[in-house]
């Protein structure tokens, strides 16, 4: 065995298509019953920010979609289908508990459906868990008072939860922006409030997938006046958020100093009362499989120079945010640090580097 990657999701297919174009004999590791990532886990409403065509894998062009871009559902059946066209060699379900160093490599431990306890030796291992298995909440006076329901968005479905009651949805990026459209447009859900630590930022409402794919490419090669996706804004204008900012519906409050039992209290001594708590305030890496590797931290993230971890060699992680390769948590944007990855790894090995076609 030469590489073990960790994580079904698109980072983990993404890596799986480079391993084996470079012929490199490898398994892929999967959490999840069932193909398709943290995709099997969205909101109903949630679509991709760009159309099929750019929203793709390495190696095969998702098919396009009816009704605009694609949704979950589609993205499923595509990562799905993904697998089954390359032949990905996927075990699942493994829960991979530990990975550690040993001589030639790393052993990886998990646990797989039949509970019983499983290893596997490479000398390379690619980290491609994600984030969406470790949400964030952040920490707030009174939380642990508040009698109505709590939930984070990774587990928000539809307005249908939340008919006859108001609902606070806490969160300045693009998940808070779209659940608090999704409930605000729904006549069934009689109150929305949306809070944010800052004043929404928009990007312009012509901007998609596409264009921030663009920014991110730009900086990634360097070039000259590229400002990354952060200088146009942190929401993408979707078509529900739209309508939902331009009617009105969507008006933004700053954040609570405290919860209540009932509600919440503002600065000023404003008080609103509302049933349910929607926490769109993020995910953190699912790396804790590697925390016997003592890894290299800065700001709260590991080193990496790229994918690749700095100081252990044969590590890599791959989907994880901006932290470890621009863009390289979305469709698009995944294959340029797989590849990266696997030519790293490749070099390692003393195999080349991946052949182009």
């Amino acid at each position: 065995m030469d590489v073990v990657v960790i994580g079904g999701g698109q980072a983990g297919l993404a890596a799986a298509f480079y391993l084996r174009r470079a012929g490199l004999e490898y398994v892929v590791l999967d959490d999840a019953p069932e193909p398709g990532g943290a995709w099997t886990h969205t909101w109903e409403s949630l679509r991709l920010f760009s159309p099929a065509e750019f929203s793709s894998l390495p190696g095969w062009q998702m098919p396009p979609s009816r009704g605009g871009n694609p949704d979950a559902a589609h993205v499923v059946d595509y990562l799905r289908r993904y697998e089954e066209r390359y032949e990905i060699p996927v075990e699942r379900p493994v829960h991979v508990t530990e990975v550690r160093q040993a001589a030639g490599g790393f052993v990886v431990v998990g646990v797989d459906g039949a509970h019983e306890t499983r290893t596997w030796r490479a000398p390379v291992v690619v980290s491609a868990t994600g984030t969406w298995s470790r949400p964030f909440v952040p920490a707030i006076d009174g939380r642990s008072t508040f009698l109505g329901r709590q939930l984070h968005c990774s587990r928000y479905v539809s307005p249908a939860a939340h008919e006859g009651r108001r609902v606070m949805v806490v969160g300045g990026a693009n998940s808070g922006a779209q659940i608090a459209a999704d409930l605000a447009l729904d006549p069934a859900v009689p109150e929305i409030l949306w809070c944010t630590l800052d004043e929404p930022r928009y990007l312009p409402d012509d901007v998609d997938g596409r264009e921030l794919f663009r920014l991110a490419s730009a900086r990634v090669r360097g070039e000259e006046g590229a400002r990354g996706v952060g200088g146009l804004g942190d929401i993408v204008v979707v078509p529900p958020v739209r309508e939902a900012r331009d009617t009105g519906a969507l008006r933004r409050l700053p954040m609570p100093q405290r919860l209540t039992r009932t509600g919440a209290v503002w600065a000023d001594g404003t008080t609103r009362e509302f049933d349910d708590l929607v926490w769109c305030t993020g995910f953190r890496p699912a790396l804790r499989h590697l925390d016997g590797l003592d890894l290299p931290r800065e700001s709260g993230h590991v080193v990496t120079d790229g994918p690749r971890v700095e100081g252990v060699p044969g590590l890599y992680l791959v989907g994880y945010g901006d932290w470890a390769g621009p863009a390289s948590a979305t469709l698009i944007g995944v294959g340029q640090w797989a590849r990266a990855a696997v030519d790293d790894a490749c070099a390692l090995l003393g195999r080349g580097t991946v052949r182009r076609r």
